[in-house]
Formats: C-alpha cells, sequence, structure tokens
C-alpha cells in the first residue's frame, strides 16, 4: 500500500496561521500536522507516500525532506510555475488533478493507495480499512464520521445504501439541502484504475468532481463509518479548540513534551521562571529558553513557545503564544492565539498588532522590553529666502 498527502492548498480559514505556514506544517504540541500523518503511516507499513505541494511548498519540503528522519520515502510534487523574471507561483491543480499530474509524471499510483488531507491527526486502523475496502471489491472508499446536523455544511456529505455503496455525495452542502450527515474525513483509499477517471490537464477535485463521476459511472464505491480519533484543523477557532483538548490531554498518545516541573506543568531546556508571586496552573508547556518574570500568572491550558519572555506583572488564560512571543508587562492575554504580528480570540477574530493602541505584545529577539513611546511630529522648519 502507498499513500499520498494533500498538502496543495493555501488554508484560508486558518489565517492568521497561513500567512507564514502551509497548513500541514501548523503545529500541535509543538509538532506539524503532516508529522504525525507520516508517523501514523509508517506505523502501519505505509513506506511510500506522495505529497502534492503548492503553497509555501518549500517550508514542507525542507522540514520533511526525504522522510529518511521518518524511515519512509517522501517524494513531492508542485503544482505552480515559474514566471521570466525567476518568481515562483502556486497554482493548485486540485486534489484529484493533482494526482493525475504525479500518475502522469512518474506512474506512481500502481497499487492500492491511501489518500490523506494533511491537516488532520488521526490514529484510523489502516489495516482493518484497507481490508474492509478489499472484502467489498472498492475500486473506491472513503473514511466517514458522524457528525452533528448542523456542522454538515463544512464538510463532503456521504449517503450510501445499507452495504455501504455511495449512491449520492453532496460537497459541503447547506444544512437543509443536506441528505445525511455522514460526512468524509479526507481520507479515501483508491485502486489504481480509478485514475484513468480522470481528465488530464485539468483543475479536477476529488470531493465536487471524482466522486459525483464514480457515482454516475457506478464504479465500486464505498462508505467506511468508522469511529476513531480524528483531530480535524478546519478553522482557527478548531485550532484553539484543539490545542486546549490536547494539552488537557483528552487526545490518546498525545503527551505534552519537556521536563515536568511540577503536576500539570512542563518545560523545555534552559527556561529561566522567577517564581517570586508567580502562579502557573496547568496544563502549561513552556518552551526552550524562555524567560517567565516575578508575579506572572499563567493559567492552563497554555502552550508557549520557545524563546518567548511573559514579563511582570502579565497574564496568560488558556492561550497559545508561538515561538518568540513577549508578552508586555502587566498585559492580560485570555484565551487568544498570538502569531507573530496577530492575534485571534476564541471566536476566530483576528486582530492585527497595530491595532492595540498601547501595545500588547512584541517579538521577543527584539531587545527592547518596553512600550515604546508615540513618536511627536515636529514642526517642519522653512528657512527664509
Amino acid at each position: 500500500m502507498k499513500a499520498m498527502i494533500l498538502a496543495a492548498g493555501k488554508g484560508t480559514r486558518v489565517r492568521p496561521l497561513t500567512y507564514d505556514l502551509p497548513k500541514p506544517m501548523i503545529p500541535i504540541l509543538g509538532k506539524p500536522v503532516m508529522a504525525y500523518i507520516i508517523e501514523h503511516l509508517e506505523k502501519y507499513g505505509v513506506k511510500e507516500i506522495m505529497v502534492n505541494v503548492s503553497y509555501l511548498h518549500e517550508k514542507i519540503e525542507e522540514y520533511f525532506g526525504e522522510g529518511h528522519q521518518y524511515d519512509v520515502q517522501i517524494g513531492y510534487s508542485f503544482e505552480g510555475y515559474t514566471t521570466d523574471s525567476g518568481e515562483v507561483v502556486p497554482q493548485p491543480i486540485g486534489s484529484a488533478g493533482g494526482m493525475k499530474k504525479i500518475q502522469e509524471f512518474g506512474g506512481f499510483f500502481d497499487d492500492t493507495t491511501i489518500v490523506l488531507c494533511g491537516d488532520a491527526v488521526i490514529n484510523l486502523d489502516i489495516k482493518s480499512a484497507l481490508f474492509e475496502h478489499r472484502r467489498k471489491g472498492a475500486k473506491a472508499s472513503i473514511i466517514c464520521r458522524e457528525v452533528p446536523r448542523d456542522k454538515v455544511s463544512s464538510y463532503g456529505v456521504v449517503v450510501s445504501d445499507k452495504e455501504g455503496r455511495i449512491t449520492a455525495f453532496q460537497e459541503k452542502p447547506k444544512v437543509e439541502d443536506a441528505l445525511s450527515n455522514f460526512v468524509s474525513t479526507g481520507i479515501y483509499i483508491f485502486e489504481p484504475e480509478i485514475l484513468d477517471l480522470i481528465p488530464s490537464g485539468e483543475v479536477f477535485d476529488i470531493g465536487s468532481d471524482l466522486f459525483p463521476l464514480l457515482v454516475e459511472k457506478g464504479i465500486p464505491f464505498y462508505a467506511q463509518n468508522r469511529s476513531f480519533s480524528w483531530i480535524d484543523i478546519g478553522s482557527v477557532k478548531d485550532y484553539w479548540e484543539v490545542s486546549q483538548s490536547v494539552m488537557m490531554g483528552e487526545v490518546a498518545h498525545m503527551d505534552v513534551p519537556g521536563i515536568q516541573l511540577a503536576d500539570g506543568i512542563w518545560s523545555g531546556l534552559n527556561t529561566s521562571i522567577d517564581w517570586e508571586g508567580t502562579t502557573i496552573e496547568g496544563p502549561v508547556y513552556i518552551g526552550s529558553g524562555c524567560k517567565i518574570e516575578a508575579g506572572v500568572t499563567i493559567i492552563g491550558p497554555t502552550w508557549i513557545g520557545h524563546g518567548s519572555h511573559i514579563c511582570k506583572g502579565s497574564t496568560v488564560v488558556r492561550s497559545v503564544l508561538f515561538e518568540y512571543t513577549r508578552v508586555l508587562p502587566n498585559v492580560s492575554l485570555e484565551e487568544m492565539i498570538v502569531f507573530k504580528d496577530y492575534s485571534v480570540n476564541r471566536g476566530g477574530e483576528m486582530r492585527h498588532i497595530s491595532e492595540y493602541v498601547e501595545g500588547e505584545w512584541g517579538n521577543a529577539r527584539d531587545r527592547r522590553t518596553k512600550r515604546r513611546p508615540a513618536v511627536e511630529q515636529e514642526p517642519a522648519v522653512v528657512n527664509a529666502a
């Protein structure tokens, strides 16, 4: 069995994180989502993995390389082009179009292949899913989950008969139009002949184009309704909720890294904490090289990325601070994600640092720790002729 990870999208619903990171590189417990996927595939003996990339592709390729550190082989297919001036322009061609491009280039899909979206952490029993796929004689299978009906518009909705054969597929329908509340998890199993149905040189999507075509042609196409852990980062609000759940230990096999300083408190190496007047209530992770000044209050679940600096008198509550964040003195951050020049609250509202008049945080690499005073404009001096 082979695998393909879909990693070419821009992840617009996870901005501002994806202003600087491709979605598969968004970290959970300090590790990119895609790393968890690769580790899970390797656990089930899946060693050959293709990844289609486009937006910020170099960050994925530089981090994972050819996969040797994971004991797998990883190949990449870039979707885009280079201008006459040398500028690299991402241009995704659809998830199925990306598969077709790979097949025409090197014939990768010559075996049963599991295809996964690069933005979810899963613990699917791949061996069992493959067994059911083959037992039913399926040419294509979708791994499904049941969700509340009011959530269906965020997913591809799957309709199947009592044997599990898919009779209809709706890509992100309105709630009132949805024919079921069983949805695609973005995990598919394909036989090689499915690639023959994808047109060459066209933008073609798996959900909105390929699946309706399979239904129309009567291809053996089945749903597998399975119970398994599926952590999907569909939006920045989802990311906050996932981070909270993982820190609370609600997700099996995902443990907070670092050295445990006290019950519910972990840190990386070379971290300085002034405990005078400081309160830390776990679960809290404080990354390597962080400085926590006296009189600080940190309430978990909170993740503080490496190299960060929490100044005296400040309060951080149920938040995620990315690396090198300096929280200025006497500032209170509650249920926030802070990523470079942006903050996002629990409801998904994004603000740029310039919108905070007094300043709330900054770059911990900047040696200036105080708020910068406003610079008054001096009147221009006009010399008489």
